[in-house]
């Protein structure tokens, strides 16, 4: 890197650690509300950016781009698309509970519904998430990619360090000044990490309209770059890779996995996930809230077209060199393509570290809230003071990040992306079976969510293990719209969504049948517990379905 390059790059890291420490300066220290909560007065604008920065990070710049050069090509744009809508069903359908009930953390509503054995065990199974999936997930993508950008660009920089760097920068704002320094972290990165994507892209497809045409490759077999014009180049290549509505045998993204499959860990994620709802917890009215998730369901329908289509292109332009592994794509877009000595790649790197920090920072600050409030306070230490509990989440966050800097280093996932979703899997249908069955069925016995939450991961491990095998014959009955493919005579494995989609039917079906038994004399009700303003936005519901809207016009699009 160029001298300028430099410059930018230590001066947005400056800047994104003095603004987020000034913004959150002496608040944090006041109480467990103020610190993990940012005191429950966060704007619309802040949620909305916060929300996308701690979203994505390294798993999805490496994953997402690897899966649009590898197999998945433009399908895996599901992922953002379809979080889209599940956003604005999080708006309207749940946020108003949660708010309501005045909850620092999602399972403290599962105590109100059920008992505080629910509360308990989705609180383990979420740390136990956020610990293998995230944080490790996260320390691990993004060190590797920081290595190999800084090794091409002469830097040799040992994988430890890069994980103690990138730790040691999240960890010291979110310990120090709780969510609002998160949130205010997260506005610069997740605006740069916009700009940087779309910079990315714009020199991606600069190459490929200007690449001689014999040295780019087709997605199939045959495919050829016969016209000028970048868009039309990229067209020609890739017309196999950008469909949205993939054969029903397809092995990574069939169509069928939108029926119920894709869902899943996007409610959960979005809805459910304390690494993500913490910032709408933090809302200053459920307007706020509100508008501030529509936002982020707006940004959402951006994201493929600055990760996913450069990771087709860098396919077009590197196909040997991605071969191996195309997990790879990101890295090359960007030592091979950015301009350096012009301020330019000192920019990308620094939203890219960026964005990476902001994830590990969510993760660490929801991890610890988690292990805090739902276990420390709720078990440990009742009589707790704020000053306390506060201090015990600093200590909370220091383990995590030696945890995630020490394990990182012996992770090996083909691509990251599809590790970290296969991982929450095993946990978010049982758990997006509670709050369904806890919503709509408010007589069923308390003991019913806890038993949910024991069973689920059961399922989901016989689901993806042993398959259709569960089901002799099931190749003569069930359709392959159903998920049952059959391939030279042979049954195929169960597609990982295809699994999580009968395991939350099946769990809901055991949940509904014992809450038709055993009931309780009188329904829950969901008191209010808050001071908020309870006033929805009608401002926001316009947007809403104005997203709604474009995303299905995007898939009918790129069907």
């Amino acid at each position: 890197m160029g001298i300028v390059d430099i410059i930018i790059f230590f001066a947005f890291i400056a800047c994104v650690m003095v603004v987020s420490l000034w913004k959150s300066g002496g608040e944090a220290g006041k109480s467990a509300d103020d610190y993990f909560l940012a005191g429950r007065g966060l704007s619309w604008w802040l949620i909305g950016f916060s929300l996308i920065a701690a979203n994505i990070s390294a798993e999805q710049f490496v994953g997402m781009s690897g899966q649009g050069a590898g197999a998945e090509g433009l399908s895996c744009a599901s992922w953002e698309w379809i979080a889209a809508i599940a956003l604005v069903v999080v708006a309207f359908a749940l946020l108003p509970y949660f708010l309501r009930s005045g909850i620092t953390t999602i399972p403290e509503f599962l105590e109100i519904r059920y008992n505080h054995w629910a509360r308990a065990f989705m609180t383990v199974s979420m740390m136990g998430i956020l610990i293998v999936a995230s944080l490790i997930g996260v320390t691990y993508a993004g060190s590797l990619v920081m290595q190999q950008l800084f090794q091409h660009l002469g830097w040799n920089l040992p994988f430890w360090s890069c994980c103690l760097i990138m730790g040691s920068l999240a960890g010291v704002y979110v310990m120090v000044g709780g969510l609002k320094a998160c949130a205010w972290a997260d506005l610069l990165q997740g605006s740069a990490l916009i700009v940087g994507g779309a910079v990315i892209a714009y020199f991606a497809m600069k190459a490929l309209g200007s690449a001689a045409p014999e040295t780019l490759t087709g997605a199939a077999e045959g495919a050829k770059a016969v016209s000028a014009s970048a868009i039309e180049r990229f067209r020609e290549l890739n017309e196999m890779k950008l469909h949205m509505g993939r054969p029903a045998n397809d092995a990574a993204m069939p169509w069928t996995i939108l029926i119920i499959g894709i869902w899943i860990p996007n409610f959960y994620y979005w809805g459910l996930n304390q690494y993500i709802t913490q910032r709408i917890l933090g809302s200053g009215s459920l307007a706020e809230g509100q508008k501030g998730i529509v936002l982020a369901a707006f940004l959402k329908l951006i994201i493929p077209f600055v990760i996913v289509i450069p990771g087709i292109i860098a396919f077009n332009l590197f196909a040997k060199d991605l071969a191996a592994k195309p997990d790879e794509a990101l890295g090359l877009l960007i030592t091979r393509l950015i301009p350096q000595g012009v301020g330019l790649m000192g920019f990308v790197l620094a939203a890219l570290l960026g964005a990476i920090v902001s994830s590990l920072a969510a993760v660490l600050n929801a991890t610890s809230t988690l292990f805090t409030m739902d276990i420390y306070q709720r078990y440990m230490r009742p009589s707790a003071s704020q000053k306390e509990i506060v201090l015990f989440g600093r200590l909370t966050i220091v383990v995590l990040l030696v945890i995630g800097i020490v394990v990182a280093s012996f992770l090996n996932a083909q691509s990251i992306f599809a590790y970290i979703q296969k991982m929450q899997l095993y946990v978010s249908p049982g758990i997006v079976a509670v709050f369904i069955f806890g919503l709509v069925n408010r007589r069923g016995a308390r003991w019913i969510g806890a038993l949910a939450l024991l069973l689920s991961p059961i399922i989901y491990y016989l689901l993806s293990t042993f398959g259709w095998s569960l089901l002799p014959g099931a190749a003569s009955f069930v359709p392959e719209v159903c998920g049952c493919v059959v391939k030279k005579g042979v049954v195929q494995p169960m597609h990982y969504l295809w699994a999580a989609s009968y395991n939350l039917i099946i769990t809901l079906v055991i949940m509904f049948i014992l809450g038709a038994i055993f009931k309780m004399e009188e329904p829950i009700s969901f008191e209010s517990s808050t001071k908020l303003d309870m006033k929805p936005s009608t401002a926001a519901l316009v947007f809403g379905v104005i997203v709604v809207v474009l995303t299905v016009a995007l898939y009918v699009y790129f069907w």
